[in-house]
């Protein structure tokens, strides 16, 4: 496993080593002991989401402003351009965003630590995600921060308009958030 620092610290992109040859590839997509050897994290996940969206669909930005969730995304079909946004005041980063591609085909994954918020777009036909969590998900402190906010002025590497949940149309603006300390 190579782990790679983002322009955000905190926020690592995972590059696993995979085995392959012509019958197909074998890789460990998760192992305790190597994650913490290499990223120095005790990290426990609670929680295994997969999801699966169509092209241009856009989920996010969400969070959860109590239980925060760490999250580690991996793309099994399709791929799709992955999004963090350091929402801790505290942090020298705050408000600044990082992104990377996911694929199935190039088997990364983004490490988005508790105090951010999480977004991405679907690049292909279809994409389907898996997420691991460190808390468990709660409805009551779900929020969400609109998607094309001025002040974070996300590159989405959108054609038109993006599909959105009904919950992503109500988002509110960075400015108007409950945010992290």
């Amino acid at each position: 496993m190579k782990v790679q620092p983002s322009s955000i610290p905190d926020v690592l992109l995972i590059e696993p080593k995979v085995f392959g040859d012509e019958r197909g590839f074998f890789f460990e997509s998760f192992n305790q002991r190597q994650w913490q050897q290499e990223t120095g994290l005790n990290t426990i996940f609670v929680q295994h989401n997969h999801s699966r969206s169509g092209k241009n669909v856009l989920r996010g930005l969400h969070y959860q402003i109590h239980q925060p969730q760490g999250k580690l995304v991996r793309v099994i079909q399709g791929e799709v351009f992955d999004v963090a946004v350091d929402l801790r005041r505290s942090s020298p980063t705050f408000g600044r965003w990082v992104s990377a591609i996911l694929s199935a085909e190039n088997k990364q994954q983004l490490w988005v630590p508790e105090g951010f918020a999480h977004g991405f777009v679907v690049l292909s036909e279809t994409a389907e995600l898996l997420y691991s969590t460190t808390d468990y998900y709660a409805p009551t402190y779900d929020r969400a921060i609109i998607w094309n906010d001025p002040a974070l002025n996300i590159a989405w590497p959108l054609t038109g308009e993006p599909s959105l949940s009904e919950k992503d149309k109500r988002a509110v603006l960075f400015k108007d958030a409950e945010l992290f300390a």
